[in-house]
């Protein structure tokens, strides 16, 4: 116990250290570390020391919790279901929107609250999703370190898609089953969205190796209360295969490239802070420590996820055999996109998995090196105009 309060401390102190930063100029890597190094040798070595060490007790103190959390699953499989996860809340969370994003065509009359990361690839598939339809929503802005702003949700991923309900406000979670949800309401809305939720629910279960997870069963199906025209069930079947190949695969390619090297890593974050306005959102001392914490530890994780999802040596080469495979299904279509004249889930599931990576030296390479560029643009002109109002209902 004394050594667990000694090193609560040294946290503390480290904390303080960091908060002290709220004046820094814009290059915060390169201040905090020179800053440290003018010092005298001592006091450099203790502030060193006391950096690595709180950097270790966040590590591990995240294993600890990580671990007795899949414990507490474990105990509580039998008869576990969505209950936790769907529960409509009486009131709204008290947070204050990032910011409003609001259509003019929108006819929806839904009333949306997402709780994202600007440049998570699932969040990037909803706001895709919302955008192509010119459907207006509220943006919450997570801290993807202390992700205070989701304190309130048992679910502790983004996104968070809050839907303004007659009973109160429901939560959704995944980004596959959200899309689907709002696909089925917006051909028929004769169900309501807590309704539609219970045709999705979550169950707890083991995979193949043993692990505890939970997995939301027909999150890649819509709900038809009668086929629609002008759709065959090869349509279905194929759009849904595509999409859960964006998320089983496609998706897989991107850190381990976004993170190859520390200095892209660094890259990637100061690219994040740039495009999620983390200087607006977040105290600088905040910032530094999403920035400086998550791009050495994702440079650390990305090795671990290019082995554990059989990437190539050269991990560019995987992103762009996974992304040539895409194009070639849609050169064999012979039309614009793989949905046909207008795209379809697939190619929003597509477009928002590698929008997420737009700012990237690995997005560059990936344009130099694949002909993606013409059916990304085309996507991107299609999104960007909200092009899908015209379908609501269709």
């Amino acid at each position: 116990m004394a050594i667990t309060l000694c090193k609560l401390s040294r946290f503390s102190r480290c904390y303080k250290y960091l908060k002290n930063y709220d004046n820094l100029i814009p290059n915060n890597r390169s201040l905090l570390f020179c800053t440290i190094a003018q010092q005298p040798k001592s006091r450099n070595l203790l502030k060193i020391g006391i950096i690595g060490a709180s950097i270790g007790i966040i590590a591990g103190t995240g294993y600890s919790f990580y671990k007795i959390s899949e414990e507490r699953k474990n105990l509580s499989l039998d008869g576990t279901t969505s209950a936790n996860f769907i529960q409509i809340l009486k009131h709204k969370p008290p947070i204050t929107p990032s910011r409003k994003v609001i259509f003019p065509v929108n006819t929806t009359e839904l009333k949306l609250t997402l709780f994202q990361y600007q440049t998570c690839p699932f969040c990037c598939k909803v706001r895709t999703f919302l955008d192509y339809y010119g459907i207006s929503y509220d943006v919450v802005e997570v801290d993807p370190v202390l992700r205070k702003e989701i304190s309130w949700s048992s679910y502790r991923k983004v996104p968070i898609l809050l839907v303004q309900t007659k009973d109160g406000y429901q939560p959704l979670n995944d980004s596959s089953m959200i899309i689907s949800l709002l696909s089925s309401y917006m051909r028929d809305q004769s169900q309501n969205v807590s309704e539609l939720v219970e045709f999705y629910p979550n169950i707890g279960m083991h995979d193949d190796k043993g692990k505890f997870k939970y997995e939301i069963m027909n999150k890649y199906f819509l709900m038809y209360n009668q086929m629609p025209k002008n759709v065959t069930l090869n349509t279905i079947v194929e759009e849904r295969k595509w999409r859960q190949w964006a998320d089983d695969v496609l998706v897989h390619t991107l850190s381990p490239n976004v993170y190859r090297t520390l200095n892209e890593s660094y890259e990637t974050f100061e690219w994040f802070s740039e495009v999620g306005q983390w200087k607006e959102y977040f105290p600088t001392w905040e910032r530094i420590l999403i920035v400086n914490v998550g791009a050495c530890a994702m440079w650390l994780i990305g090795k671990r996820l290019k082995k554990r999802h059989k990437l190539k040596e050269d991990v560019r080469q995987s992103l762009y055999d996974e992304v040539n495979k895409w194009l070639r299904e849609i050169r064999a279509n012979k039309t614009t996109f793989k949905g046909g004249e207008n795209p379809d889930l697939s190619d929003l599931a597509v477009y928002g998995i590698l929008k997420s990576i737009e700012g990237c030296t690995a997005f560059k390479d990936l344009l130099n090196n694949t002909k993606l560029s013409t059916w990304y643009n085309a996507m991107k002109e299609r999104v960007d105009s909200y092009a899908g109002h015209e379908l609501v209902n269709g």
